[in-house]
């Protein structure tokens, strides 16, 4: 179980970099419009996002869910070099965490704000999920840049 989980996070850091390949760190500020993310925006937040999930309900059993500053924090994200650094970190940090709980753990339930009653094992679904999303949209800014965007199921 604890395998195929940490696979689902590797499969979806490959299909989110394969995506994201076509960028570089001069395509960081882009953003269709003034009220969007960035691209290094999308990819920081998706990073932050990994690490609030697992460690919400691994770490502190508690998903931290003050959002009235989050449109001013995400501004640290400006670098697409830098974020694409912390996407992986977030992610090895991630399949670190997971793969040192029991499967005991994994099949527990969140009593977390959300997903509660939820096995723990479901976060890993509610990554990628949220990963896909903040794919699908860098795929669209991308062909917005006039760049095509690698298919994301094949290996790096």
């Amino acid at each position: 179980m604890k395998k195929r989980l940490i696979g689902h996070l590797k499969s979806q850091e490959i299909f989110f970099l394969n995506t994201i390949s076509c960028f570089t760190d001069a395509d960081s500020g882009f953003r269709p419009d003034k009220k969007m993310y960035t691209i290094a925006q999308h990819i920081g937040h998706a990073a932050e996002t990994i690490e609030w999930f697992v460690e919400g309900v691994f770490v502190r059993n508690e998903f931290d869910m003050n959002f009235e500053n989050y449109s001013e924090r995400v501004k640290k994200y400006t670098s697409f070099d830098e974020c694409v650094n912390y996407f992986k970190e977030a992610t090895a940090k991630g399949i670190e965490i997971i793969d040192k709980v029991s499967d005991s753990e994994l099949l527990a339930p969140i009593t977390a704000q959300i997903m509660t009653g939820d096995p723990k094992m479901d976060v890993v679904w509610a990554i990628t999920d949220h990963t896909a999303h903040h794919r699908g949209v860098l795929a669209v800014y991308a062909r917005l840049l006039g760049k095509v965007p690698q298919m994301p199921y094949g290996e790096m």
